[in-house]
């Protein structure tokens, strides 16, 4: 029973996490009604769910701030080359297309994870994950929508994005071999972080949290975009890594870009329409093939 419950635990982690991750338009709107880029966001998302991760990881694991220095590579591939790399790469995108064929180019993360999956953990690639990553993209196509305007440095750089992406799972489940998913989150963020800081233009960040109307309403508002779009999820995403196969976490996470349509429909009061519900219905299939026994 124990084992059962610790099975199950594993891919519930992993969609929570999408949830999470879901909600992010909300916030960025929010954010953007106060004049910061896309690029300033998400450096405040980081900053602050970095401070977040070393609080918990001080409280938790102390020792979790020793690493070896051989391993800092991996830790700059998960914060540069992965967190980092992949949503610089995805407002790129947005930037240069509609946000739906963005979307659909970062969601081809599933097959390169599981590309990697087979390549350097010699997964199976078995008949039912081909059907779930199939039924999962497909139903990412339809949620998102299909939109003209695409130029190959466009799509290169979408696919760039999913990459990225998909990179966390892979980069992730090396480190979590070594360290707890507390030091693992925490050092990730810590170098995207820094990173961060570099691309963004800090002082313009500071002198626009100076001049916001409310200074209190919207620090708090950060603290929510960074703890509810980041810390929560990330932190899900990698413990759920402990018992589910990468690939199949990849394609459970597809679950963001339909909660993400629920959020748009229900918050913003965006139509729903025939084949976004057919989207949604195939990337709800997708994990229920994956989550059932044969």
């Amino acid at each position: 029973m124990k084992k059962q419950n610790s099975r199950a635990l594993g891919p519930a982690l992993i969609i929570l996490a999408g949830i999470f991750w879901g909600s992010m338009g909300i916030f960025v709107r929010k954010l953007s009604v106060y004049g910061f880029s896309s690029i300033q966001i998400v450096c405040i998302r980081v900053v602050l769910a970095a401070l977040v991760f070393s609080v918990i990881l001080r409280l938790i694991e102390p020792g979790g701030f020793s690493i070896s220095l051989h391993d800092v590579p991996l830790f700059l591939g998960l914060g540069l080359g992965s967190v980092l790399f992949f949503t610089v790469c995805y407002f790129t995108a947005i930037s240069m297309m509609s946000l739906s064929t963005a979307a659909i180019l970062l969601y081809t993360s599933p097959i390169w994870i599981m590309l990697m999956s087979v390549l350097f953990f010699h997964e199976k690639l078995t008949a039912r994950k081909v059907l779930a990553l199939l039924l999962a993209f497909c139903g990412c196509v339809l949620v998102s929508g299909v939109s003209g305007g695409l130029t190959v440095t466009g799509l290169l750089v979408g696919l760039c994005s999913g990459i990225g992406y998909g990179l966390y799972s892979i980069l992730g489940t090396v480190a979590l071999r070594r360290y707890s998913p507390y030091a693992v989150t925490t050092w990730t963020f810590l170098f995207a972080a820094l990173g961060s800081l570099i691309i963004s233009r800090p002082a313009d960040i500071a002198a626009k949290i100076a001049a916001a109307p409310s200074l209190p309403r919207f620090l708090l508002l950060c603290v929510l975009t960074s703890l509810v779009t980041a810390v929560v999820p990330f932190l899900a995403y990698t413990l759920g890594l402990r018992s589910v196969e990468a690939s199949k976490a990849g394609i459970l996470a597809t679950i963001e870009p339909m909660v993400a349509t629920l959020f748009g429909v229900f918050a913003f009061s965006e139509p729903l329409t025939l084949l976004s519900g057919l989207g949604v219905a195939l990337i709800l299939a997708a994990v229920v093939i994956l989550n059932t026994s044969t």
